[in-house]
């Protein structure tokens, strides 16, 4: 009888345990619905690069500070004053409407995106230095854009005094009439 009773109360908590299991596709779709216009999972853009995030916070705080990061930052909370003047002062919108498993879900989502992401020296092949635009900045000295430019500017002043010539002339032929 106290095998069938474990083995039910086993059964259960796997059953709980999966259901609760965070879900990186949902979070997939709600990081790019919610968080991709500010967040990269490897870089930094308006606000910090998210991987590592469940390093550097506990889940409890990460979540609140998703549902309401003003509110964590105008109570005075060292981690979330930290975050907002690491990132320009740039205020993060809150999600209050996000559930708690729906963080969790981005949350995988991001574990799981940054254990797949390439490092930096996992190239296949060997890196070039670093690239320096092939770029003319615009000045009297840049010859060829120059001429256009000058070209261009004698073409208009020709147009423009052979419309005023066709003007006065029919402004002349009408007054004859």
């Amino acid at each position: 009888m106290n095998c069938k009773l474990l083995l039910i109360v086993v059964v259960g908590i796997t059953t709980i345990a999966t259901a609760k299991a965070a879900n990186p596709e949902n979070g997939k779709m709600l990081f790019q619905g919610r968080c991709a216009s500010c967040h990269n999972v490897t870089k930094k853009l308006t606000g910090p690069a998210l991987a590592g995030v469940e390093d550097r916070h506990p889940e409890a705080w990460i979540i609140s500070f998703v549902k309401g990061s003003q509110a964590m930052v105008k109570s005075g909370d060292a981690a979330a004053l930290e975050v907002f003047n690491k990132n320009n002062q740039v205020i993060m919108p809150d999600h209050p409407d996000l559930s708690d498993d729906q963080i969790r879900d981005i949350l995988a989502y991001i574990k799981e995106t940054a254990a797949n992401a390439p490092k930096e020296d996992d190239a296949p092949f060997s890196r070039p230095g670093q690239k320096e635009p092939n770029l003319m900045p615009l000045s009297i000295y840049n010859f060829p854009f120059m001429i256009a430019y000058l070209v261009l500017i004698v073409v208009m002043v020709i147009l423009l005094v052979f419309l005023v010539n066709i003007k006065s002339y029919e402004h002349h032929i009408h007054k004859d009439d």
